[in-house]
C-alpha cells in the first residue's frame, strides 16, 4: 500500500509540475516526432487516467468509498462528468471532435477530484504539492523576466514555435512596439491569467507569514522572484482581462480580508484614489499611443482588420443566441478548438456560454454550482493562506471567464483547480488538522 501511495502522489506531482512547461515540451517533441504529436499532447490526460485507476484500487482496499462518495464536491464533479458521457451521442460531432471536447471539458475536473481525494487520504502531503507549485511559478515568472529583458522576442522559434504550432509571441493589434509574451504558456492571455493568480496567492502568503518571511532570505528571494516575475508577466501579456479581473479583484480580496481594520480602511481609500487617478489619466490620454493601442486596440498605423473588441461582442451575442435556442446544447466537442476537428467550427469567447453550448442548460447549472461550491468551501477555510489565495484568484479567473474561455487552457485550469483541491483536501495549521 505504501508503494501505491507513492505512485499516486508521484504521478499527480509530475502532472502538477510538468503542466507549466507543457507548451514548449509538446512543440519541441512534436517537431522531432511529428507522427506521435497527438500522444505527446495527451500525456497528462493519460497519466490522470492511470492515477484514477490506482486511486480506485487504493480506496477499495481501504474501504473508504462511503467517505469519498459522500462528499458533495465529488458528487457534483461526478454528475458533471456523467452528463458529458450521456451527451456524447447527442448531436454527434465525430470521433476526433467528441474525444477532444471530452478531454478539454473534463481534464481539470478530473485532476481536481484525484488531487482532492488524494489529499483526503494523505493530508500531510499538502506541503509537497505547494513546493512543486512554487517551483512551477518560479519557472514561468523567471522565463517571463528573461523574455522582457534579455531574450529576443522570437526566441521560442528555435524549439519549433511557428504559425503552425504556437506563435513565439503576439503583438497588440499588429503593432511591433507592443510585444505580448507567452513565457512557457500557450499564449499571452493564459500567461496573464496564471500570473495574476500567482500574485494573489503570493500576497496571501506574505500577509499571513510576514514575520517569518522577512527572517528567511531564501524565502524572500523566491517570493520576490515570483512576485516581480508575475507582475511583469501580467503587464507584458497586455491582457486587459487579467489586469482588471485577476489582479484588481484578486489582490483586493486578499488585502481586505488579511489586513487589520485600521490599515484596511486606509488601504481601501488608497486603492479607490489610485483607481480614480488611473481612470482620469486614461480619459485624458485617450489619444495617446499606449491607450489607443493597448486599451482600445486601435493601431493608428493600420492594425488588424478584425478588432478583438468586436470579436468579443459578436461572440457574446452568438453564444447568448445559441443558449436560448439549444436547451440541451450542441453536443460535446461542438465549440472551441475541438470543433475545428468537426464540420461546423464554433468559437465562443465566454467560458459559461461555451459550457452551455456543449452541455445545455443542465450542464451550465452543474458547472456554475460546482465552481460556486468550491469557492464557498475555500472561503470557509480563508484562515488558511492557500485557501484564501485560491479563493481570491478563483474569483478573478472566473471573472475572466466572462470574456474568455479561461479553463480551456490546460496550464491555468489544472494549476488552479489543483491548488484548490490541495487547499480543500490537505491538512494545515499548527496541529495539521482540518479544523
Amino acid at each position: 500500500m505504501r508503494l501505491l501511495k507513492r505512485l499516486i502522489i508521484g504521478i499527480e506531482l509530475v502532472i502538477f509540475g510538468g503542466i507549466v512547461v507543457h507548451a514548449p515540451l509538446i512543440v519541441g517533441f512534436g517537431t522531432i516526432y511529428p507522427d506521435a504529436s497527438l500522444w505527446i499532447k495527451v500525456w497528462k490526460e493519460f497519466l490522470m487516467g492511470v492515477c484514477f485507476v490506482l486511486l480506485v484500487i487504493y480506496v477499495t482496499r481501504q474501504r473508504r468509498w462511503k467517505d469519498i462518495l459522500g462528499d458533495r464536491v465529488v458528487q457534483l464533479a461526478g454528475a458533471y462528468a456523467a452528463l458529458h458521457i450521456v451527451l456524447l451521442a447527442w448531436q454527434w460531432q465525430g470521433v476526433g471532435a467528441a474525444f477532444a471536447g471530452l478531454l478539454i471539458d473534463l481534464r481539470y475536473i478530473l485532476f481536481f477530484v484525484i488531487v482532492f481525494v488524494t489529499l483526503k487520504l494523505f493530508p500531510t502531503s499538502r506541503h509537497v504539492f505547494i513546493i512543486v507549485a512554487a517551483v512551477g511559478a518560479v519557472i514561468v515568472s523567471g522565463f517571463a523576466l528573461l523574455q522582457v529583458t534579455v531574450l529576443p522576442a522570437d526566441v521560442l522559434k528555435y524549439i519549433g514555435y511557428s504559425t503552425t504550432t504556437i506563435m513565439p509571441y503576439l503583438t497588440v493589434d499588429l503593432n511591433q512596439d507592443y510585444i505580448r509574451i507567452n513565457s512557457t504558456l500557450r499564449g499571452p492571455n493564459p500567461l496573464g491569467a496564471y500570473a495574476g493568480a500567482c500574485l494573489a496567492i503570493v500576497l496571501s502568503y506574505v500577509l499571513s507569514h510576514w514575520s517569518a518571511v522577512k527572517k528567511n532570505s531564501r524565502s524572500m528571494l523566491v517570493i520576490a522572484l515570483i512576485g516581480v516575475g508575475s507582475m511583469v508577466g501580467v503587464w507584458a501579456s497586455y491582457s486587459r482581462s487579467a489586469l482588471v479581473a485577476a489582479v484588481g479583484m484578486s489582490l483586493i480580496v486578499v488585502a481586505v480580508y488579511t489586513l487589520k481594520s485600521t490599515v484596511r480602511t486606509r488601504w481601501i481609500l488608497g486603492v479607490v484614489a489610485v483607481v480614480v487617478v488611473l481612470i482620469g489619466g486614461l480619459v485624458l490620454s485617450r489619444n495617446g499611443g499606449f491607450v489607443s493601442n493597448v486599451v482600445m486596440h486601435e493601431n493608428p498605423s493600420g492594425g488588424s482588420v478584425h478588432k478583438s473588441d468586436d470579436g468579443h461582442v459578436s461572440s457574446l451575442q452568438d453564444g447568448s443566441s445559441r443558449l436560448s435556442r439549444q436547451p440541451l446544447g450542441g453536443g460535446i466537442g461542438s465549440t472551441g478548438s475541438a470543433s475545428l476537428m468537426g464540420d461546423n467550427p464554433v468559437i465562443i469567447e465566454n467560458q459559461y456560454l461555451s459550457v452551455a453550448h456543449e452541455t445545455g442548460w443542465l450542464g451550465l447549472g452543474l458547472f456554475v454550482t460546482l465552481s460556486g461550491f468550491v469557492l464557498l468551501r475555500l472561503w470557509r477555510r480563508r484562515s488558511d493562506w492557500l485557501a484564501l489565495g485560491a479563493f481570491a484568484s478563483g474569483v478573478g479567473l472566473m471573472a475572466i471567464g466572462l470574456l474568455l474561455p479561461v479553463w480551456v487552457d490546460d496550464t491555468v485550469s489544472i494549476v488552479w483547480w489543483g491548488l484548490a483541491a490541495v487547499a480543500l483536501g490537505g491538512a494545515y495549521g499548527k496541529k495539521r488538522t482540518n479544523h
